[in-house]
């Protein structure tokens, strides 16, 4: 596979869409890299994430050293367990927030992150590292300007960040120290999100699985109203429980 600038590659991804915004985050950022079978005249594109977010057209194709979460149709799944036999489906539900939907101010007290936050980003518990990965590590998720948390004195314990950045959309991403969940922090960061999103003149989006509980109670309760069904296909990648 070759490398293609992302934005030659655009028309293989378009219409944007609510939930996994791969290659639009990529065009956006400059974070990440997308992959055709040949140039010019492609069959098959890949559009990669760091973290291992992967979107993939055209023509089903092995790819060897492919691996993460791949976005794809479903005939891409034969193809992808040539690669892992253990390749597993994951169910996942896109939500998008209605623009009339009015959001009350945070219930807690939560910032914007910048570049000095890099550190104490860091420092997450590693079963909820995974919500830097977009953005190639803490630095820069820190860095982005996405990011709203909440802190237990300089502890960063809850946060919301725009995990894919689109041109038209935010699909955002939510996490909570373990023993700090159950008091409505990833709430607070996610409102206050919403708003910058909104800002920016995007719609706010929420993916996530059918039996994640706690994901789909604050995205109800914030008024997002689910738009499709959706799954990835874990290649080499654990999906989490």
């Amino acid at each position: 596979m070759k490398e293609r600038d992302a934005v030659a590659v655009a028309d293989w991804f378009a219409p944007e869409s609510p939930g996994g915004l791969v290659h639009a985050h990529i065009v956006q950022t400059g974070i990440g890299r997308c992959r055709v079978d040949r140039w010019p005249g492609p069959s098959t594109v890949l559009a990669e994430l760091p973290g291992g977010n992967v979107a993939a057209r055209g023509e089903p194709r092995v790819v060897a050293d492919l691996a993460g979460f791949v976005q794809a149709e479903p005939e891409w799944l034969p193809v992808l367990r040539e690669v892992d036999p253990d390749t597993a489906v994951w169910p996942r539900l896109v939500a998008v927030l209605p623009d009339p939907v009015d959001l009350p101010a945070p219930a807690h007290a939560v910032r914007r992150l910048g570049p000095d936050d890099a550190d104490a980003l860091a420092r997450l518990d590693a079963s909820i590292g995974w919500v830097w990965g977009t953005w190639g590590g803490p630095a820069g998720l820190a860095a982005s300007g996405t990011a709203w948390a909440a802190f237990d004195g300089p502890r960063l314990v809850s946060l919301a960040c725009s995990f894919f950045l689109g041109r038209d959309y935010e699909d955002i991403g939510v996490v909570t120290d373990p023993h700090h969940r159950g008091h409505g922090l990833a709430s607070a960061c996610a409102t206050a999100l919403v708003g910058e999103i909104r800002a920016r003149g995007r719609r706010p989006t929420w993916t996530t699985s059918p039996d994640n509980a706690a994901s789909l109670s604050i995205s109800a309760r914030l008024g997002f109203v689910r738009v499709r069904e959706d799954a990835l296909y874990a290649v080499h990648t654990p999906i989490p429980s």
